[in-house]
C-alpha cells in the first residue's frame, strides 16, 4: 500500500476526475485518456480493463460513458488498491481484482462487450526504472500476444477490443489476432504532422471480418517542436485531453 504522503491528487479531463498516483512509480499521462476516448462503449454495457493501473482508463471511460459495468485486473496490489479508491472517491463502481492475465481470477471469467488494454510497451533489458512499480508497469515481461489473447477470451462473440501500443509492437499485436479477431482498424498517434507515429490505437472485433483499414494518423501535438513549457495540443488532441471528448469519429 501507498503511504498517503507518497501520493499525489492529479486532475484529469479539466478535472472532471481526480486520481490519486504515486509520486515515484508509474503515473499514467495520455496513453488510457486516448484509449478511453477510443473505445466504443454504449451505457449498460460491461468493460474489462486489462492492466488497469490506478483506473485511470476505466476511469476516463466512466467519466465519458455513465451507466457502464466496469472491472480491472492489476497485477500490482498496491496500484489495485489505488483503483478502488479512486472509483469511490469519483463516484463510480469499478471492480478490481488482483491478478495476472495469464492466471485470470475466477471472478473475471466471464464474457464482457469490451475489452481496453494499455500494455507495457518499453523493451526488455536496457535500464529499468529503479522504482519497481514503474518497471513493472512500462517494461515488457508478458508478451503483447499474451495481452491479446487474454481479451479475446473474455470478449463475447461481437464484442471489441480496443488496445493502445508502440507502433513497433502492431506486427506481433495483428498476428496474434489469428482468426478470433478481425475487423480491425488502426488509428496511428503521430507526435507532431509529419513525425512518424509512435504508438496506435488498435479496435478489433471478435468474430469480426470487415476488411482491415489503416486510418489517417491523429496528431497530438502543434507546431514543429515543443515551444517554451506549454502542451501545444492540437485542437483535436485537446478536446480529447482536456474536454473529454471521444475518438470514435477516427475510427469511422
Amino acid at each position: 500500500m501507498f503511504a498517503a504522503e507518497a501520493l499525489s491528487d492529479d486532475k484529469f479531463l479539466s478535472g472532471r476526475l481526480s486520481l490519486l498516483q504515486p509520486l515515484k512509480g508509474y503515473r499514467a499521462a495520455t496513453d488510457p485518456v486516448l484509449l478511453a476516448a477510443a473505445c466504443p462503449a454504449k451505457a449498460g454495457d460491461s468493460v474489462l480493463d486489462l492492466g488497469c493501473g490506478a483506473g485511470a482508463a476505466a476511469l476516463c471511460l466512466g467519466q465519458r460513458v455513465p451507466g457502464l459495468h466496469l472491472a480491472g485486473l492489476e497485477l500490482q496490489a498496491d496500484y489495485a488498491s489505488l483503483a478502488r479508491q479512486n472509483a469511490a472517491r469519483n463516484g463510480m463502481a469499478l471492480e478490481v481484482h488482483d491478478g495476472d492475465l495469464a492466471r485470470m481470477p475466477a471472478a473475471l471469467r466471464r464474457d464482457f462487450d469490451h475489452v481496453i488494454a494499455n500494455p507495457p510497451y518499453y523493451p526488455p533489458g536496457g535500464s529499468p526504472s529503479p522504482i519497481q512499480g514503474r518497471a513493472r508497469a512500462m517494461q515488457v515481461a508478458t508478451p503483447l500476444a499474451d495481452w491479446v489473447a487474454a481479451a479475446s477470451r473474455r470478449l463475447r462473440p461481437g464484442g471489441w477490443l480496443t488496445l493502445i501500443c508502440g507502433a513497433d509492437g502492431l506486427p506481433e499485436v495483428l498476428t496474434a489476432m489469428g482468426k478470433k479477431l478481425g475487423s480491425a482498424a488502426i488509428l496511428p498517434l503521430a507526435p507532431r504532422d509529419g513525425r512518424p507515429a509512435l504508438r496506435i490505437i488498435l479496435q478489433a472485433r471478435k468474430g469480426g471480418r470487415a476488411a482491415f483499414r489503416l486510418l489517417p494518423p491523429f496528431v497530438i501535438h502543434q507546431g514543429p517542436a515543443h515551444d517554451g513549457d506549454r502542451e501545444s495540443y492540437t485542437p483535436a488532441a485537446n478536446a480529447v485531453l482536456r474536454d473529454g471528448a471521444d475518438l470514435l469519429a477516427a475510427f469511422r
